[in-house]
């Protein structure tokens, strides 16, 4: 069974999620902070993370942070800030998704399962290898030639699998941010900034790997 952790300080709003979860049958656990979260983590029953963006002590962004350098689970982002540089932030620091409070339940019920067949999707091809680098899909990892592993945020990992999913095709710049940012649609600058982070993992600055074509978009180039 999907098993999904919310860490949030509001006892009100975690019972109410571990409640809607449970309703559609998923098992819900309620932290109160991140204090433990790697831990917890590491025993390796968690499928699903649900982060409030403002804890108490580590907030929810440096978690995030450093729940994407050790774990490949989904990560859906809670915020009371609807600003759309701040849900633009988390999105790089390493959320798949963002909901902003105050929320209905249904609503963040549909994005977990959306995030779980996403996960199942991605997982079906274990990696691809292409320039030199492996990207190994179920631990999320970047992997030189020479061994090193290089992190990805959430939404550069769904942009390198778009990338390589239609590999030699040209993609426009919506049809990218659909794919790896859902929720910064309409703001094309932001998937810009994505792929030259991409390209600055890559080690690809002239862009020879991911191509841009001028006026139409971007398209993975390599063997």
């Amino acid at each position: 069974m999907v098993r999904v952790l919310i860490v949030d300080d509001d006892a009100e709003i975690g019972a109410l999620l571990c409640a809607a979860l449970a309703r559609h049958g998923l098992e819900a656990e309620h932290q109160l902070s991140g204090e433990g979260l790697l831990k917890r983590l590491a025993r390796g029953d968690v499928d699903v993370l649900v982060l409030d963006r403002m804890l108490p002590g580590d907030d929810g962004l440096t978690l995030c942070g450093a729940v994407r350098q050790r774990f490949s689970l989904p990560i859906l982002m809670l915020t009371a800030m609807g600003d759309p540089l701040d849900r633009v932030v988390g999105l790089y620091g390493g959320a798949d998704d963002y909901v902003v409070k105050p929320f209905d339940a249904a609503e963040l019920v549909a994005r977990v399962k959306v995030l779980m067949r996403r996960q199942s999707g991605e997982a079906r091809q274990e990696a691809w290898q292409f320039a030199g680098w492996t990207l190994k899909v179920s631990q999320r990892e970047l992997q030189r030639a020479d061994g090193l592993v290089v992190p990805l945020s959430g939404a550069e990992f769904r942009l390198l699998m778009c990338l390589l999913q239609h590999k030699g095709q040209v993609l426009s710049r919506a049809d990218l941010q659909a794919q790896a940012q859902p929720r910064a649609v309409g703001h094309e600058r932001s998937i810009d900034l994505l792929v030259s982070r991409l390209r600055h993992k890559l080690q690809d600055e002239d862009g020879q790997v991911v191509r841009t074509v001028r006026g139409l978009g971007y398209q993975l180039d390599a063997p």
